[in-house]
């Protein structure tokens, strides 16, 4: 492998590192409070609010079921209009964190689904306030199961920002398109998918550690 493609590699994998990261950043905290609200508005919740909860939870239903490679299509002109173009790394990551919101959000309500109904129902007979049982019961307490949620959403994006290479959106799906499948070059194809499995388990790793250092049960 000749040092052009090592440097090539090298450009593609930073630019993969940022989408994920830069997305990631964007999705989590967008898609947490919105899982809150559906599991707080559902029914025999603590903001009990059916009306409420059937419009979110068709909203992240609808974000969902788009296919990612249709969404990034779709979403052109209005990632034009936020980043100035629809090509390139910074572009992509606005599919990305488009996409990966309502996976947040389903990750997010289900991580507090875990928690007993019994402390919750303990801190309401305290006098807690909604808000005050969302940030020193619910939060605290699937902590580590929302690590894993945002570390479960950090390695879906890197399979989507690979996808997003077939557009020009860069990184290691653009490389292993451009160089490995449209010039027939298997060794760049290989050490592609060995970067992207290395990243993957670093990512998993990093989220493992994370959640055991903070579970505290």
């Amino acid at each position: 492998m000749d040092s052009q493609i090592l440097i090539l590699l090298k450009q593609a994998t930073i630019e993969t590192l940022y989408m994920v990261g830069l997305s990631s950043a964007i999705a989590v905290p967008l898609g947490l409070p919105v899982g809150i609200l559906l599991i707080c508005t559902e029914s025999n919740g603590i903001l009990e609010n059916r009306y409420l909860y059937s419009v979110l939870s068709w909203i992240v239903n609808i974000g969902r079921s788009i296919p990612f490679i249709i969404l990034m299509v779709a979403v052109v002109p209005f990632t034009r209009a936020l980043v100035g173009t629809s090509i390139g790394t910074t572009a992509a990551i606005v599919p990305l964190a488009i996409a990966a919101i309502p996976f947040v959000a389903r990750l997010v309500e289900s991580s507090l689904k875990e928690i007993s109904g019994g402390v919750i129902e303990a801190a309401q007979a305290m006098g807690a306030t909604p808000w005050q049982i969302i940030r020193k019961v619910l939060i605290p307490e699937a902590l580590p199961s929302l690590i894993l949620g945002a570390t479960i959403t950090a390695i879906n994006l890197v399979g989507y920002s690979a996808m997003a290479g077939a557009i020009g959106g860069g990184g290691l799906g653009d490389l292993a398109i451009r160089y490995g499948y449209q010039r027939f070059r298997s060794d760049v194809m290989l050490v592609t998918v060995i970067e992207l499995v290395l990243i993957v388990q670093g990512i998993q790793m990093a989220g493992d550690w994370i959640a055991r250092k903070l579970d505290h049960r």
